[in-house]
């Protein structure tokens, strides 16, 4: 069922929460992944979807000029150094599930560089029968600077879930090392504490996992010897979110580290001592204790220790050495002297009405700060000194777009990268060294014609007054008529912030058509629970205040309407994984406001959300729906408030059978509900993909597709 103009005539307030029972749950049997009976249903209902969006002229062009983009050569390869050589994983038409190759920093400053494959995973594939997607790396920085980079641990997951299996591979020959690390499939990890030994967090058999699906155990593994014969460094509880332990490889300053995540925005870091505590007797099952000492800092601060530095990036006001910090600070003093007792910080950097930090990163002899203002971006330069950590602007940055700063190798230079990127300008990198103008080494070409086209911020009152920014990518001139099919984006949760970014797919299927503007609207909305403006943006719409999300979106919706951009029938709406969550509610709570609706990923079902995969590591972010929490959960949870007889837009629910991060039975149970009430609802589970929703470039362009063409087809007529 869509919406008719005399809907929209009338002022839009939120649908009031429906009150079903809680436990009349008839779907629930599609929470089973991959029974039979649910797999079926799953391709019943992509076939219905195929059969109506494929079919459309529009599918197969929006298709093949996605791929064109995802496969294309002139992308950047972005890059890790790594001793003599400069590191990318790639994917193109060629390279399906991608290959991991190297190259030297004279050969990467070519236009065409000549690049030497180090592992070929189409290849692996082939020759194990798998379907293995690129999980990462992680590689030993040998002692000796002159020696060569060799002990790697490869991260590999079938079909592109977060359970993943890691396995030692030699980086001088090129090959998997026979009798080596080999950590079967679950959700964990292997990092390096040195050559022989490794920390490893896996499922080590029952109770070894935390309710949310991670290590419950850090254990120490020597090579040689069997998993199950690793000691325990750390054990937690089952309710934490997961146990890590790792090593800092920084020369000179190697220390070993236990993190315990208390949830998703609080945890505990341990340093642990370099010899172990001795008995008479060996403690039973393996065990060896050692001296684990806590840092006594914020639970809720980020922790980092760096060299001789400890640098805490507080999330709650905090006073230390007779000075009150602010939340959203970036604070600093000697490690040791903190161990010490000492509580003399420096402020690196502190926020104000209009200004975040959003990243800092370190190169040889100064820190790096990424900083949002307005979510404009802006770099900074701070450097150590005896009168204290002295601030400067870094040379050469553009005022524009998206601007983020990472140091090349912070042990050997003030070398940095510096990626450039805004809405219509193509993404460039640029590489410098601090106190010299930075040089441009690459930039992605131009996909769609951007000549025609603005960017422009504005700013939306929420309903409790507070100023709400979002970007608008339009043609220029527009005229304000009401008539422009609009897209609007959204996140909204977990301090992430929506920053300006060029997106070719969206250049291409969206914005123009045949060379010029298509009169289409793209826009951004930053809106509370991000992190545009720090902890406080974010904290303002945790838990009993998520709905101040849905309701700066709303805003957002309103005054594009408001100022005659585009009007409800021609205003579609797209999220994923907690925006999922997001345009869920606002398809539940403002159907008026809309004409379609993209759902991807989502978190649908509030009520179960915490039993189903890592669900239970968000309660810090929603609050625990089994206890008194779910008065106020309710009220955001589009599974239980999704009623029959009410004008929904009409909405697309696209997830993937391999995410065992947000559960495909969210999705399922929504349309399968939706439907059963006779709304206008279609879905699409691709089968590999894990969060991500694809696995390769072929499948994430099938799904782009499939979106754009239902969004042609219902905002555009």
């Amino acid at each position: 069922m869509g919406n008719n103009d005399e809907a929209h005539s009338a002022p839009v307030e939120r649908l009031a929460p429906a009150r079903m029972n809680d436990d009349d749950d008839p779907w629930i049997w599609l929470e089973d992944v991959t029974a039979a009976e649910s797999l079926a249903w799953v391709r019943e209902r992509n076939a219905t979807t195929i059969a109506l969006l494929e079919s459309d002229p529009d599918f197969a062009p929006l298709h093949a000029c996605i791929l064109e983009v995802l496969d294309s050569d002139a992308r950047i390869p972005m890059v890790d150094k790594m001793g003599g050589y400069y590191y990318n994983f790639w994917r193109d038409k060629q390279h399906e599930r991608g290959i991991w190759r190297r190259t030297t920093l004279d050969a990467y400053s070519k236009a065409d560089p000549p690049w030497e494959t180090v592992l070929d995973l189409d290849a692996l594939n082939s020759a194990e029968q798998a379907n293995w997607v690129w999980h990462g790396v992680d590689c030993l920085k040998p002692r000796d600077p002159a020696q060569p980079w060799r002990h790697c641990l490869v991260a590999l997951s079938r079909g592109g879930s977060d359970a993943d299996v890691t396995r030692e591979f030699d980086l001088v020959a090129k090959q998997f090392v026979a009798g080596g690390f080999h950590r079967p499939e679950s959700k964990g990890a292997l990092g390096w504490k040195d050559a022989d030994t490794v920390y490893v967090g896996s499922d080590f058999g029952p109770g070894s996992m935390t309710a949310s699906g991670y290590p419950r155990i850090a254990k120490e593994w020597k090579r040689a010897t069997p998993m199950d014969a690793a000691t325990v460094v750390y054990e937690g509880n089952a309710d934490d979110v997961a146990i890590t332990a790792f090593r800092d490889h920084a020369r000179g300053c190697e220390r070993d580290f236990v993190s315990r995540a208390l949830s998703f925005f609080r945890d505990e870091l341990y340093i642990v001592e370099s010899r172990e505590v001795r008995h008479e007797r060996p403690t039973p099952g393996g065990r060896s204790e050692r001296r684990l000492t806590r840092l006594d800092a914020p639970d809720s601060a980020k922790k980092l220790v760096h060299r001789e530095w400890l640098l805490l990036e507080l999330r709650d006001p905090w006073t230390a050495g007779g000075t009150a910090w602010p939340a959203g600070s970036l604070i600093a003093t000697s490690f040791d002297d903190f161990m010490a007792g000492g509580r003399d910080f420096q402020a690196l950097f502190t926020p104000d009405a209009s200004r975040s930090l959003a990243s800092y990163s370190w190169t040889k002899n100064h820190l790096l700060l990424n900083v949002l203002d307005d979510v404009k971006s802006r770099v900074q330069v701070v450097t150590a000194a005896a009168s204290g950590w002295a601030p400067t602007s870094l040379d050469g940055v553009p005022d524009l777009g998206t601007v983020e700063v990472v140091a090349v190798d912070d042990e050997e230079s003030d070398a940095y990268f510096m990626t450039v990127s805004d809405f219509l300008a193509p993404t460039a990198l640029y590489r410098g060294e601090v106190g010299k103008p930075p040089q441009k080494l690459k930039s992605t070409p131009a996909f769609f014609d951007a000549s025609g086209l603005e960017v422009t911020q504005h700013f939306a009152i929420s309903k409790d007054g507070t100023r709400i920014p979002y970007f608008m990518i339009a043609e220029k001139g527009l005229q304000c008529d009401g008539t422009h099919p609009t897209l609007l984006y959204g996140y909204g949760g977990f301090e992430i912030a929506l920053t300006p970014a060029y997106s070719a797919g969206v250049g291409r299927a969206w914005l123009t058509g045949d060379g010029a503007p298509s009169g289409n609207v793209y826009v951004v909305a930053n809106i509370r629970g991000g992190g545009e403006y720090g902890p406080r943006w974010h904290q303002a719409a945790l838990r009993e205040n998520r709905l101040r999300a849905c309701e700066d979106f709303a805003a957002v919706a309103r005054d594009l309407i408001a100022r005659g951009v585009t009007a409800p029938k021609r205003l579609g709406i797209q999220g994923g994984s907690n925006g999922g969550l997001l345009v869920g509610n606002m398809l539940t709570l403002y159907p008026q406001l809309f004409g379609a609706v993209v759902c991807q990923v989502p978190l649908l079902d509030m009520k179960r959300y915490t039993h189903l995969l890592a669900g239970a590591s968000w309660m810090a972010e929603y609050g625990d729906p089994d206890t008194s929490d779910w008065d106020f959960i309710r009220a955001f949870s589009p599974y239980q408030n999704v009623r029959e007889g009410v004008c929904y837009p009409p909405v697309l629910f696209m997830t993937s059978t391999r995410d065992d991060r947000v559960h495909p039975g969210h999705a399922r149970k929504m349309m399968a509900r939706m439907r059963e009430q006779g709304h206008d609802v279609l879905y699409y589970e691709n089968t590999e993909g894990g969060h991500g929703g694809a696995a390769d470039n072929r499948q994430l362009a099938m799904m782009s597709a499939l979106a754009f063409v239902f969004l042609r087809q219902k905002l555009m007529g």
